[in-house]
Order: C-alpha cells, then sequence, then structure tokens
C-alpha cells in the first residue's frame, strides 16, 4: 500500500471509530430510554468509548479488566458515601481521595473513574443499580473494542509489552509521585466549597476532577495543560452543545449521538485530545431538569481551575528559578 493509500485508509477508519463510539452511546441512551435506569448513560462512558475505539492500542485499550474495574469500585465507593452522608466539601473531598487510593491499588490509569466516583454525589444517586449500570456499559464497551479489534485486524498490546509513544498515551499513565496530590485537593476543596455554598454543585462538575488530576498530574504532557485557555471554551462549548441539544430532542439517542459528534468536533476545533469534554457534554442527559446554570457553573469550574493551574506553575517554576540562584556558585 502506498503512503497516500494508507493516509486515506487511516482516515476513513479514525471516521469509522467516531462513528461507532457515538453510535455506541446512542445504543445506550436508548436503552437507559427504554427500560432505564437513566444513569446507564455514564457520561464519562462517552470519553472512554471514544477513546478507546479512536486509539484501540492506546493506553486505556491496553488495560480491558481495569476499564471496567476501576469506575466500578469508584462508583461503589460513590453510592455508598452519597447514601451515607449529605453534599458538602467533606463528602467530596472523601470520594476523591478514596477514588485516588483506588486507581492506586489497582495500578489502574483509568483515570474517569474519578467521575464515576463523584457523580452519584452531584446528581444525589442513591441507588445500588448505578454501579451496577457503569459496568454494564463498560462491559459492552469492551466487547465493541474487542469487535472492533478484529475488523480491523489491530491486535491487542500487554500493558508491559508497550511504552508511551506519543503525548496521548503519556497522559493516560498514571502521575508518578505524590507531590501533585496536594494541590488537586486544595482545588476540589475550594472549588466544592463555591458548589456547596452558591448551590451551584456543577462547579465542580465530576469530569471537572478528571481534568485536573491530568492537569497536575501530567503538568508538561497533558494536551490541555500546555494550551490552559482551550479549556474553558472546549467545555463551556460542549456543555452548551449538550444542554440544547437535550431541550432540542429531550433524553434520548438523538441528543446523546448528536452530542457525541459535536464533541468530538471540538476537540478537532481546538486540535486538543480532551475526552473529559464529550462527558462535560452528555452530562445534561442525566441531569434533572438542567438549565443554562449548568454551562455558566461548568465556565466558571472549568476557568478556576486555568487560573489556579497557571499561578501554580508560575510558583513553582519561580521557586525553581530561586533555588538554582542560591545553588549556583557567586
Amino acid at each position: 500500500m502506498s503512503p497516500a493509500s494508507a493516509r486515506t485508509a487511516s482516515r476513513w477508519r479514525a471516521l469509522a471509530a467516531d462513528a461507532i463510539a457515538a453510535g455506541y452511546i446512542g445504543c445506550i441512551a436508548a436503552l437507559a430510554t427504554l427500560i432505564g435506569p437513566f444513569y446507564l448513560l455514564f457520561p464519562e462512558l462517552g470519553a472512554l468509548s471514544h477513546d478507546v475505539l479512536t486509539r484501540p492500542r492506546g493506553a486505556w485499550a491496553r488495560q480491558p479488566f481495569l476499564l471496567v474495574a476501576t469506575p466500578a469500585c469508584t462508583a461503589v465507593v460513590g453510592t455508598f458515601v452519597t447514601r451515607t452522608f449529605s453534599y458538602n466539601v467533606i463528602s467530596i473531598e472523601v470520594i476523591v481521595c478514596l477514588s485516588i487510593a483506588i486507581i492506586a491499588v489497582l495500578n489502574s490509569s483509568i483515570a474517569p473513574a474519578l467521575s464515576a466516583g463523584l457523580l452519584p454525589l452531584v446528581l444525589g444517586v442513591r441507588s445500588w443499580l448505578y454501579p451496577v449500570s457503569i459496568t454494564a456499559g463498560l462491559v459492552g464497551l469492551l466487547v465493541t473494542l474487542i469487535l472492533w479489534r478484529w475488523l480491523t485486524s489491530e491486535r491487542p498490546v500487554g500493558p508491559r509489552d508497550a511504552r508511551p509513544s506519543n503525548i496521548d498515551d503519556i497522559l493516560e499513565v498514571r502521575p508518578r509521585g505524590l507531590a501533585w496530590v496536594p494541590t488537586l485537593l486544595v482545588f476540589v476543596g475550594v472549588a466544592g466549597l463555591g458548589a456547596q455554598l452558591t448551590g451551584l454543585r456543577f462547579i465542580l462538575f465530576p469530569p471537572l476532577v478528571v481534568i485536573a488530576y491530568e492537569m497536575f498530574g501530567h503538568p508538561n504532557s497533558c494536551p490541555w495543560a500546555l494550551r490552559p485557555p482551550t479549556l474553558p471554551v472546549a467545555c463551556s462549548a460542549t456543555a452548551f452543545a449538550g444542554l440544547a441539544l437535550y431541550h432540542a430532542f429531550g433524553v434520548g439517542p438523538t441528543a446523546a449521538v448528536a452530542t457525541m459528534v459535536v464533541g468530538t468536533l471540538v476537540n478537532k476545533v481546538t486540535r486538543v485530545h480532551m475526552p473529559p469534554a464529550l462527558a462535560v457534554g452528555l452530562l445534561p442527559l442525566v441531569m434533572h431538569n438542567p438549565a443554562a446554570s449548568y454551562v455558566a457553573s461548568v465556565a466558571i469550574g472549568t476557568s478556576a481551575l486555568t487560573v489556579c493551574f497557571v499561578v501554580q506553575r508560575q510558583m513553582f517554576a519561580h521557586w525553581q528559578a530561586r533555588r538554582t540562584r542560591r545553588s549556583s556558585p557567586d
């Protein structure tokens, strides 16, 4: 096959993967509409499906067991905390800390599990059907991934046999060390307190914790950390699109597929691979009577994270510069 033919085949394969990811979310939305429960349409399922199907040899796709187990475990923790405690900054921090611990214990790189843990608290979901539904949706995604690999002759690669080869794979490797954890927890605490005091729970919308985790954990490789202004723009755009499509088509496969298409286009226009932006667009489909305040809350939360990250990065650079001057000989 000539280089030109290979590029054409690659583009068609990428378009097919986008279509299959959107179609899968549409099927899940149809099932949620017909048989329930509504949270069968777990928003981060959109991010996961798009990533593993467009990158079947990527870091998340190379961990099939953890792809299902990690969000399922954090969903159990989130449901338990929601059933036991009320919504406040302390319960938020407890879920985030326990979810980070689960990711570490499992040696997992499935960051969207953080969103799976926080979602029941934000939405007030107390049913144990929530983790069961998430598990079912992820098992279906895994089956779809296996079939897609078979159709495209993509052979799976074991996590120990592959090293991160591009910025997306580097992003999806668990952060090293623990130096980033305090900064993440401080941001979650401040944003959570703001959400609690204002009543705008979606200032700290669940995918925002995933976004912050990647930014603080991979400050030198996270695509949107390298271009911070794209974060509030991309997320606000997908939030607006998701809300508009909800009001246009209601909860169902049409709105879900259209939201996935818009989210994919936003990623392409901004030229930043940001899977959580897809989850931001799907969130209105699992909310109770979503309103314009959702878009405003997303804009506030992402803008606050952008400012926090830029300030923290500048402070760290200043500290490093002072340390270098002090250690250099006169």
